[in-house]
């Protein structure tokens, strides 16, 4: 509730008017019915780390290679990552997408529905969701092999 007062007050993140975001305990939005047409993988059942993204961040572009190593190590074991592009401008969209060669799926949100509804304090932030739906954990940043090392831990003990 701290989380939601003090983003709602400062006016940041991603909110929409009369919009909250998002805490642990929460359930996890259906990614479908926020991006109609986007190809989402199945998510029932499995252990979901959902990346909020933009071209224009730093720390972005830092934290592709290890999302990728982290796919790379648990999309067998139940692990499904999905990156959310913020980006107004499908170009920028693209272009960063097109040079990161992600192994998880990308897809676009310029309409902002994800965002909105997720409030991603800023840029990047990643919500690791159980395999019941449920927000366990949410990553503001990325520092780095400190971050990848939180991640693996937050996600062997989900799966």
């Amino acid at each position: 509730m701290k989380t939601r007062i003090l983003i709602a007050l400062l006016g940041i993140g991603w909110l929409a008017p009369g919009a909250m975001a998002l805490e642990v305990g929460d359930k996890m939005p259906a990614l479908g019915g926020l991006l109609p047409g986007a190809s989402i993988p199945g998510t029932s059942g499995k252990v979901v780390l959902v990346d909020f993204w933009a071209s224009w961040c730093g720390p972005c572009k830092q934290s592709f290679p290890a999302l990728n190593r982290l796919h790379d190590k648990y999309a067998a074991k139940g692990l499904v990552i999905i990156g959310i592009g913020v980006d107004d401008k499908a170009e920028d969209y693209k272009k960063f997408a097109g040079k990161m060669g992600a192994k998880f799926p990308l897809i676009h949100d310029a309409a902002h529905k994800a965002a909105d509804k997720f409030a991603p304090p800023s840029m990047p932030t990643s919500y690791l969701i159980d395999r019941k739906g449920g927000i366990r954990h949410i990553h503001v940043g990325f520092k780095g092999a400190k971050t990848e090392a939180e991640y693996v831990a937050k996600i062997e003990a989900l799966l």
